[in-house]
Parts: C-alpha cells; sequence; structure tokens
C-alpha cells in the first residue's frame, strides 16, 4: 500500500488525504491545530463556481492612484512594508496584463468547473448538508453606473464560461434581503455559487471522515519534515511519522518551509479580517457590499463580516482599517447588532504572483507534493485540486491541463 503524510489541516490539506485515501493509500494527515482552524476557519464560505477568473492586479492608473492614497477598502497597506512585498507585487501586476490574465483565467476556470462537484461528494458523504445552502450569494451595488458595468460583466462570463446569474432592481433586492436598510441601486445574483454557514466546521466534518474512514490525524511540526531514505518523516506528539510521500498543503506557510528543500516561492501575503455580530434579523444570502469591499454573510455563529486584501507581512500585527470602515459601512446597509467577540479573527490569503495555485511534485526532491497558494479561493478549490494532485500522485493522468500549475515555474 502506498502511503503519504499530508502536511496542513485547512481545507487543501484534509480534500488532499480524503483523496489519496479513496485511492488506497495509508495517509496520515499532520497538524500543529486541529483541522479547520486556520484560514479555512475564518474565510467567506462561499464555494464560488462565478470566481472564474482569477483576481487580477488594477493596472489602469485610476485604479493604482485610488490603492496608494487609501481611496479603496479593497486593499489596504503600510508604506513601511512595501519593500517586502514589491517584488511579488510586481510579478502580480506583470501577470495582469490583460493577455497574461486571459490565460491564466484558462487554466484556472478548468478547475473552478470542478469546484462544487468535488465539494458535493465530500458534504454526501461527510452528513453535513445542513451546513449547504445552493442558492447563491448577491452583490450590491450602491450606483446605478456600478450595477450596469457589473451586469455587462456577469453577461460576458455567462456567454465565456455558462455561469448563472440573475440581475436585481433595487425593489427586488430590498424584497429579496428586507432586513436590508436599501437596496443600493440593484444586485447581481449569482445563482450557482453554494454558501455555508461555518466554513471551519465543514473542514472538521471532512476531517472527521478521513478519520472515520481509517485516516489518521495527529499533532506535528512541518518544519521537521527531512528526507529518511527514499521516503520521509516528520516530528508530531505521537513521535516521528515515516512514509513514502510527503505533500505540503500548508497556504501561506508553504513558502518559508520550503526553502531548506531549495524552493523560493514568491507569494503575495494577503491578510483578510472578520468579526461576527448579534443581528436582530439574519440575511437570507451573504451581500457583497461592492463599493466598500466587504461580504455580510449569514453564519451559525452570526452575522460574519469579512474583509478584502490587506498587505502585510506574514507575522506582522494586525489593523483593524479596513474592518473598522466596513462595520461603519455595514451599520448603514444592516442593523448589524453588537460585535460578539472581543477581538476579531485574521488569517492569511496565500497568493502566487501568477494567481495560479502549486499542484504537482518538487523537481528537486522526488516523492515530495504540493498543493497550495490557491489565493481568495482556497475554500472553493480545495477539493478540486485535491483531487488533480492525487491522480498525478497515483499515476494517472488529470482532467485537467496541468502544466500551468507545475511548481517548476518558480
Amino acid at each position: 500500500m502506498k502511503s503519504a503524510i499530508v502536511l496542513g489541516a485547512g481545507i487543501s490539506g484534509v480534500s488532499t488525504a480524503l483523496a489519496l485515501q479513496d485511492r488506497g493509500w495509508a495517509v496520515t494527515l499532520v497538524d500543529r491545530k486541529a483541522p479547520g482552524r486556520e484560514t479555512s476557519f475564518g474565510n467567506a464560505g462561499i464555494i464560488q463556481s462565478e470566481a472564474v477568473e482569477p483576481y487580477a492586479m488594477p493596472r489602469s492608473i485610476r485604479e493604482l492612484v485610488d490603492i496608494a492614497f487609501g481611496q479603496t477598502n479593497d486593499v489596504f497597506y503600510a508604506f513601511r512594508e512595501l519593500p517586502f512585498h514589491i517584488g511579488a507585487l510586481f510579478r502580480y501586476w506583470w501577470h495582469s496584463e490583460e493577455g497574461r490574465h486571459r490565460a491564466a483565467a484558462i487554466a484556472w476556470a478548468s478547475l473552478i468547473a470542478q469546484a462544487t462537484s468535488t465539494h458535493e461528494k465530500l458534504i454526501e458523504r461527510a452528513g453535513a448538508g445542513n451546513l449547504v445552502r445552493k442558492s447563491g450569494f448577491r452583490v450590491l451595488h450602491r450606483t446605478a453606473a456600478e450595477l450596469e458595468a457589473a451586469l455587462k460583466d456577469a453577461e460576458r462570463k455567462k456567454e465565456a464560461y455558462g455561469i448563472g446569474y440573475t440581475a436585481l432592481s433595487a425593489s427586488e433586492m430590498a424584497a429579496a434581503e428586507p432586513a436590508l436598510k436599501t437596496g443600493g441601486a440593484g444586485a447581481v445574483h449569482w445563482l450557482d455559487s453554494w454558501t455555508v454557514s461555518d466554513p471551519g466546521g465543514l473542514v472538521e466534518s471532512y476531517a472527521d471522515l478521513f478519520q472515520r474512514s481509517g485516516g489518521r490525524f495527529v499533532h506535528g511540526d512541518a518544519a521537521t519534515l527531512r528526507r529518511v531514505g527514499a521516503g520521509w518523516t516528520v516530528m508530531t506528539e505521537e513521535g516521528s511519522i515515516e512514509a513514502e510521500h510527503a505533500v505540503f498543503s500548508l497556504g501561506p506557510w508553504s513558502s518559508d518551509t520550503l526553502k531548506k528543500f531549495g524552493h523560493h516561492f514568491p507569494m503575495v501575503y494577503k491578510r483578510g479580517y472578520h468579526a461576527h455580530y448579534r443581528s436582530p434579523e439574519q440575511l437570507n444570502a451573504p451581500v457583497m457590499d461592492s463599493e466598500n469591499g466587504y461580504l455580510l454573510l449569514p453564519m451559525l455563529a452570526g452575522t460574519r463580516i469579512t474583509t478584502g486584501a490587506h498587505l502585510a507581512r506574514f507575522h506582522a500585527g494586525p489593523a483593524y482599517n479596513q474592518l473598522q470602515h466596513a462595520e461603519e459601512s455595514a451599520r448603514d446597509l444592516f442593523d448589524l447588532g453588537p460585535r460578539i467577540e472581543d477581538k476579531p479573527w485574521q488569517g492569511t490569503r496565500p497568493c502566487m504572483p501568477d494567481m495560479l495555485p502549486v499542484i504537482g511534485q518538487s523537481q528537486h526532491e522526488r516523492g515530495l507534493w504540493m498543493n497550495f497558494g490557491h489565493g481568495h479561493q482556497g475554500f472553493t478549490l480545495g477539493p478540486a485540486s485535491a483531487d488533480v494532485l492525487a491522480t498525478m500522485m497515483d499515476g494517472g493522468t488529470p482532467d485537467v491541463d496541468i502544466r500551468p500549475f507545475r511548481p517548476e515555474r518558480y
């Protein structure tokens, strides 16, 4: 029986462990924390079928000036942090050119097309259907000009990728979400995306499925991974664990941890924040306030606000500017209620400069595999990318072209 150590118990790691297990492998899942407690815990909980194109960096002078002078809540940064980011950000900007972005979108869309189907299988097997709603989410626009541009882009994506949406007028948006104080100018309702009321809980349910099916989860330190003969070993609270193969699914921790194996992956660290509120009324579906760069989400823990991107050094302290602005804007839109937690949550999205995840085998070390760098869509793409990687590890040929995702491109 083939064996593997999967490092990282977020959505990508847990999904990879399950995909290998389904192919008859003996798998040990290793993380310092319980499954689903890091980045997978704090996201928006949307399986985004509509996210058929990766997020490009703005290239127009006006948009760049808005970011530089803090005129948008989508992106926040401190000038003192820029030297740390400048190399990866420049590559991100270069890859965001229209032609290069179009090429990246072809590869990206091939994974997105499998997002809901791969999740659906795990949701059913894990008995987690109570956490999932299949009614999409809404993007509210506050001006007619913004709504018109958004609908034009939605129609383009529908024609190119076959994704479904509905245009909502201001009155239709108000009827769909009576808890809102205004329907704005209207909204785009993305129909094919699924929403999850507890994303960390969904990952936990997948991990429980893995363990019920004979898989092993242990707490351990990924930094202790080393080569032993033809295989790998890592130190855990139960002692050293050995296997023929090792998989890095450590999200934003992957880049630093892989350096000792000769890999240098530039990464754009996009931090996000969330907080929960005890709202008198619940939304019927998630609502994105496009003008103010945040999402309002009905969660089991309360109404969640998630923010855009804070470009910060990985271990830098928090900056709650975006969350504060989002909260102020949200209170104009919705009776948010009091905040529940004393301290907001924060986590980091691992974004590659070319906007595509790293999926495949190390060019330096045989039996060392990677599945990370999904940017804003790790929760969406975890099972889909895991299926691709497990197929490769098992000697098969994935249904998608794997060349754009190969580690050796860096």
